[in-house]
């Protein structure tokens, strides 16, 4: 037995050896309610398990359930167990006798035991959820056009059986929101596996590591039928520099591989890349190999105009001349100079102001926009 198939040696592999290979892949619906059914059998004999609990809807909420291996299901029941008898347990005395025929393990238990229980095979929710700290606004018709473009891109992998791998290049200036638009794209998408490849996570590795590691998040989608892969500031994990210029062309040649490679059958990959520098991918050949390209632009007045209605930190008659300061500013540097602001001259107004009590007074927001350096 093993999950790393990759390493064993093919003399390993010929006939008259392990010649015949059987692979265990996740569990699909019927397979999670059987292993429910295993791991809850004897709960159900001594009647810890509450009526309230539905094996087989729990097995159908993908959600949370799906992509989930065995073990990790065994897991589940187990932290259920775990908050059914906490709810028995007096933390202020714990020589207090439990009443055993009182406990019973809810379907609520199940559920918070569900959430708790992060699949290794499943989507990087709070990965996903911290590259939009400050959610999605309506921030002009151009985003809201890309958005929905790359959604129907999506929905193009989940229903075509003719795109099976499906790729997108998001480019433009540093800040312009690149990053939260893809983490909503997969967040919104429902896909059972989504996964984000940023040179964050990868600080202190050696070239060969790196690629390693981005082979491996693809092998993993390959295990779900539908999965979205991020790959975050391709030019970081390049390790692009622009004196020279120099980058990894170990790594930049393993990209073009998986970003051409078709997933196996039955299996559908979208890939969303994120760039600053699309001439220097453009130069060494990795926008061509993205099916299509859009560019994120910046903030033009009309769009500062939208935002910060939606933020409702300024008054009506200082809105107009606050947006008309913001144009060609980049989204993310419109939300540091509005944090600036809103802290007041004196700070920790920011709670005020956020509350519609008060509004950012202009004459300060002015005074913040000057240490703003402008893309």
């Amino acid at each position: 037995m093993t999950n790393r198939k990759d390493l064993l040696d093919e003399a390993l592999l010929r006939p008259g050896r392990l010649e015949v290979q059987v692979e265990i892949s996740l569990p699909d619906e019927n397979g999670r309610f059987q292993i429910l059914q295993i791991h809850t059998n004897k709960m159900k004999e001594t009647s810890f398990l509450a009526p309230d609990v539905n094996l087989q809807e729990l097995g159908k909420i993908s959600y949370i359930c799906f992509m989930r291996t065995g073990a990790e299901l065994e897991g589940v029941v187990k932290s259920a167990v775990s908050y059914a008898l906490n709810q028995q347990l007096s933390l202020d005395d714990l020589t207090k006798p439990v009443d055993e025929e009182s406990i019973k393990v809810t379907m609520e238990d199940f559920l918070n035991a569900l959430h708790e229980i992060v699949p290794a095979f499943g989507a990087s929710t709070d990965d996903l959820e911290r590259c939009r700290l400050n959610g999605m606004v309506d921030c002009g018709g151009r985003h809201e056009h890309i958005y929905k473009r790359t959604m129907l891109l999506g929905e193009q992998v989940r229903v075509s059986k003719g795109s099976p791998l499906v790729t997108c290049l998001l480019e433009g200036p540093s800040g312009s929101g690149k990053t939260a638009m893809a983490a909503t794209v997969g967040i919104d998408s429902d896909f059972p596996y989504v996964k984000i490849i940023s040179a964050e996570t990868m600080i202190g590795l050696s070239e060969s590591s790196k690629c390693a590691r981005i082979v491996k998040v693809f092998e993993d989608a390959y295990k779900s039928p539908l999965s979205i892969i991020i790959l975050d500031d391709i030019e970081r994990l390049l390790e692009y520099v622009a004196i020279g210029p120099r980058f990894s062309n170990l790594i930049s040649q393993t990209l073009l591989v998986l970003l051409k490679r078709l997933p196996p059958k039955g299996k559908n990959v979208q890939v969303i890349g994120t760039t600053s520098e699309v001439a220097f991918l453009d130069s060494v050949g990795i926008c061509d190999a993205f099916s299509v390209t859009y560019r994120v632009p910046i903030l033009k007045t009309e769009d500062a105009k939208k935002v910060l209605h939606q933020l409702n930190v300024f008054s009506e008659d200082d809105i107009d001349a606050a947006a008309e300061a913001l144009n060609d500013m980049p989204i993310k540097k419109l939300y540091m100079v509005v944090e600036m602001a809103a802290q007041g001259v004196q700070g920790g107004g920011a709670e005020a102001i956020y509350s519609g009590k008060e509004k950012i007074k202009i004459s300060h927001f002015y005074d913040c926009l000057q240490d703003i350096v402008r893309y």
